[in-house]
């Protein structure tokens, strides 16, 4: 029987937007070396991919999505009862939902979960050393687990109270509280093969933006970074701290002294959380960490290597746009066009251009 692929959009690709970005975090994610990478995005083996959905939950612009893991509509199901159950379908047991992959629930899904005091339970987890999806789902399975503690952690002490995740493979009591049961499976799990997919970015190479290097795409905020903007939101109206993590789609960008305003950040972004706004007298360059999935191709387009992700934040949702860049407009004295430039400036950069074409056609 053929296997389905995963559906790519490769507008939402931060390979395809940036052509020399050094994402591969579906490939990292894939146990069957089914993902390609091209500098116009990837390419998905049929040959080789089982649709286990890995790389869907480990690409954070939604840009790979699995008909076999229809999140929202298994959230909607979910939320409807107190207790629920996951199977993973390789593992042959029956649950209220059987997804391809328990690795393939992301950490919003289980947050979200959590939050709502709906006891979760995970069939299947010590199936893996089976599985052919191996220690790829086990690791993934195991990041999703810590940031959903992370997330827990940083909501209030009451606020999850009566949440439960147990793995109901027999050696788990369904009434074990949330946050020890899901530690104890995350400290079962943590040392065999999570380094493979929470291995260390590579460090952009310093390439010069060419003018193709970015390409052009709609904005797109996936569903469940929406889904975090419940899962974030504390009822004390207290901040939502929390530093960035493999497995959540969350992150807050800073700028340091030295931008040059060539808005390639602003190009490049998939979710439009970098943004220009601009008036009749001023550029600003602002960010809306509502809208940030933590891609970091931002940081990746930066020459000046300005952008860079602070350490902890507040990703309580619905805040203002932080402006990082407000530059003055200039007005050219030669086409009475306003243009910004970190530099005083007489003439526009159009005009100057014109001006040095002009001297080396004419001398």
């Amino acid at each position: 029987m053929a296997v389905s692929l995963p559906e790519f959009h490769s507008a939402r690709c931060t390979r395809y937007r940036y052509r020399y970005s050094a994402c591969r975090r579906c490939a990292d994610a894939c146990p069957h070396d089914a993902v390609e990478l091209l500098d116009e995005g990837i390419r998905l083996d049929a040959a080789r991919c089982q649709n286990c959905a890995l790389c869907t939950a480990a690409c954070p612009t939604a840009a790979l999505g699995a008909d076999n893991l229809p999140r929202l509509d298994l959230l909607r199901r979910a939320i409807k009862a107190t207790r629920f159950s996951f199977a993973c379908a390789p593992s042959g047991l029956a649950a209220d939902a059987v997804v391809p992959c328990l690795g393939a629930l992301d950490a919003a899904m289980l947050a979200y979960l959590a939050k709502r005091r709906i006891s979760v339970e995970l069939h299947g987890s010590h199936h893996c050393a089976q599985c052919a999806h191996g220690a790829r789902g086990e690791a993934r399975l195991a990041l999703n687990l810590q940031a959903a503690d992370a997330l827990e952690n940083a909501a209030t002490p009451e606020a999850w109270q009566g949440a439960m995740l147990a793995e109901a493979s027999g050696q788990a009591d369904a009434g074990t509280d949330f946050r020890a049961s899901r530690r104890q499976l995350f400290r079962r799990l943590v040392g065999r093969g999570i380094d493979e997919v929470a291995r260390a970015a590579r460090p952009p190479a310093d390439l010069p933006v060419e003018e193709k290097a970015i390409r052009a795409g709609p904005w797109f905020v996936p569903e469940m970074r929406e889904l975090l903007q419940i899962v974030c939101k504390r009822k004390d109206g207290e901040p939502f701290r929390i530093g960035p993590n493999t497995a959540l789609p969350l992150m807050d960008i800073r700028l340091k002294r030295g931008c040059t305003a060539c808005e390639a950040c602003f190009r490049v972004c998939p979710s439009g959380a970098m943004q220009i706004r601009e008036d009749d007298d001023s550029w600003n360059l602002s960010f809306a960490i509502d809208r940030c999935v933590g891609c970091g191709v931002c940081m990746e387009v930066c020459q000046p290597r300005v952008l860079y992700a602070a350490e902890t934040f507040d990703a309580s949702p619905e805040r203002e746009p932080a402006i990082l860049r407000q530059l003055a407009k200039q007005r050219c004295n030669r086409c009475d066009r306003h243009f910004v430039s970190t530099e005083p400036c007489e003439t526009c950069p159009v005009c100057a251009d014109d001006a040095d074409a002009f001297a080396a056609i004419f001398g």
